[in-house]
């Protein structure tokens, strides 16, 4: 939750982070085939790195078990798999958030998800509950608190609603 709070990630886009996508040195993360396709770079705050370094130390305990038990593998595109044949098994493919159990696919092979969306739902709402809050609160709350607090400390968001869009194309015939 702090993730999607810091970051102003989508809850699919937080949970769909794999290894390779978190820059601790530069402090941020790569958002792969986002909403609209497009990949796209956003802050990973400094308040969240010493827990994301102990999820990733979690996480590559998990693969390394998962390795052993002869599976260890993780979903990607189809063009991948036929380009990179070994990166379902490899650790910079695997997520950051992997859920607790395996799917099998029709040749027999297993392999790990990442975590599912409602467990962090009904986290927030558990949560939000627990603190006596009046109103709704939800996943996609955290990405609106992330924009208003930015746009109140007057710094630019880095995307979304309201922010500038990459820089367009001239076309200069």
């Amino acid at each position: 939750m702090r993730l999607l709070y810091g970051s102003g990630l989508r809850l699919l886009e937080a949970l769909t982070l794999r290894v390779k996508d978190v820059d601790f040195g530069r402090g941020q993360r790569v958002i792969r085939d986002p909403k609209w396709k497009r990949d796209r770079t956003t802050m990973l705050p400094r308040s969240v790195t010493s827990d994301l370094h102990e999820q990733l130390l979690r996480a590559r305990l998990r693969h390394q078990e998962d390795l052993a038990e002869g599976w260890g593998r993780v979903w990607l595109p189809d063009a991948l798999v036929r380009k990179f044949p070994k990166a379902a098994a490899d650790w910079k493919w695997q997520w950051v958030f992997p859920a607790s159990s395996r799917w099998c696919d029709r040749e027999g092979r297993e392999g790990r998800h990442h975590l599912h969306e409602t467990v962090v739902q009904r986290g927030v709402t558990r949560a939000a509950a627990e603190a006596g809050m009046g109103k709704r609160v939800t996943c996609h709350t955290f990405r609106h608190s992330f924009a208003t607090h930015l746009l109140e400390r007057g710094q630019r968001h880095p995307h979304g609603a309201g922010a500038p869009g990459p820089p367009r194309r001239v076309d200069r015939r």
